[in-house]
């Protein structure tokens, strides 16, 4: 049997070796709580400040802006919470604006404080999955609190203008929090350029381990933890610190700080080359979200007269791994919500696929996912009730 392909990148990526290396001593040898002041617990401490350092260069933060949680949901989490209720009990703000195509780590905490009392405005998306800087504008008020919009979209990959929305925020004195656990790491993300307040980071999506994440909050901005205890993290985020999971996370963080050009340049050019054979060699396909203001590594598509979760439980047959979507949705076996906020069809949302690449990938391995693929969708359309229109 030939070996597998992955291609579901943007759900999780291997751990580099170079990432376990540093983990390992963290696991058996220097096991000491970060909290203690012996010696065992100063090495951890130290570990912990140093990745902190990393996580932070990576998006050109101060390492005091950094807090490191359980991973990217608890990082939205914290946020959109964090920030909301600071704004609400010190400044007697309700008002939050999201978009429809967050990712539900954003939308499930918005839901949850319009059960508390809040306004929500969920901002709609052009049919590439753009934020317009003018909707953000329109629905802005003075009681709006906390602005919170995607970096880069988990499904279709586009990139949103951030910088520019960050700055129509901040002219009406609201906050701007933006879920980059898909862009970090990926393209270029300064948080100084950008101007946000508060940024949510992933590590398992940059070859760290699972488990993990971190909070961008700008230096002397204020917001309310979720978890209370013993006050590590600057009071944010109380816990015993997953140590082996950080010395992970900000050795990840460097490895892709180091390769971000090399990455770019070579999983971009896969990326394109799988776009261009697919529109070529499969009829009555098309390339969703963003031709040019995309993920280097998303590719995703529509392929017309065919289900998707049948399209990637063949793929799966033939040893190749791709999703339909966001993999803490699929499970739901719920409709693509980014999908149906950029205006799609119901047969467009079942038939779509999310190939996502990454620098292991290689051009045979996307000739013969693209050969498998054309079979595969010939298979189902021949079995669909509309196979007179597509086949």
């Amino acid at each position: 049997m030939a070996e597998r392909i992955y291609l579901d990148s943007a759900a999780s990526t291997p751990v580099a070796d170079d990432v376990m290396q540093e983990m390992l001593p963290y696991l058996k040898q220097q096991f000491g709580n970060p909290s203690s002041i012996h010696s065992f617990g100063r090495e951890t401490t130290r570990a912990v400040q140093q990745a902190r350092k990393r996580v932070a260069e990576l998006v050109g933060a101060k390492t005091s802006e950094i807090t490191f949680t359980s991973g990217g949901t608890e990082a939205d989490n914290l946020a959109v919470k964090g920030a909301a209720g600071y704004a609400k009990d010190r400044l007697g703000k309700t008002h939050v604006i999201t978009s429809y195509i967050e990712h539900d780590a954003v939308l499930e905490p918005c839901r949850d404080l319009e059960r508390l009392g809040y306004s929500v405005t969920y901002l709609p998306v052009t049919a590439k999955g753009e934020v317009r800087p003018e909707d953000l504008q329109k629905a802005l008020t003075e009681d709006t609190a906390l602005v919170s919009i995607m970096h880069a979209n988990n499904e279709v990959g586009t990139i949103q203008p951030v910088k520019e929305l960050c700055r129509i925020a901040h002219g009406a004195g609201a906050l701007f929090h933006t879920d980059a656990v898909q862009a970090a790491g990926k393209i270029s993300v300064s948080v100084k350029d950008l101007g946000v307040d508060l940024l949510s980071m992933s590590s398992h999506k940059i070859n760290g381990p699972k488990g993990v994440g971190a909070l961008y909050v700008r230096d002397g901005l204020e917001i309310f933890p979720l978890i209370h205890g013993g006050g590590q993290e600057s009071e944010l985020r109380s816990g015993t610190e997953n140590v082996p999971g950080i010395v992970g996370f900000g050795k990840a963080c460097e490895l892709a700080a180091k390769n971000l050009a090399v990455y770019q340049k070579q999983v971009s050019g896969l990326r394109d080359y799988l776009v261009d054979k697919v529109l070529k060699e499969i009829p009555h396909s098309r390339l969703n979200g963003s031709s040019d203001n995309r993920l280097p590594a998303n590719a995703h598509f529509t392929f017309f007269g065919v289900n998707g979760e049948d399209l990637i439980i063949k793929l799966d047959e033939n040893g190749i791994a791709a999703s339909t979507g966001s993999a803490c949705s699929v499970k739901k076996q719920k409709p693509s919500h980014v999908l149906k906020a950029m205006g799609f069809s119901y047969e467009e949302i079942t038939g779509s696929l999310r190939l996502t690449l990454s620098a292991q990938n290689t051009k045979e391995e996307i000739d013969r996912t693209v050969y498998v693929l054309s079979n595969v969708v010939k298979e189902l359309r021949a079995l669909s009730p509309f196979k007179s229109k597509y086949v």
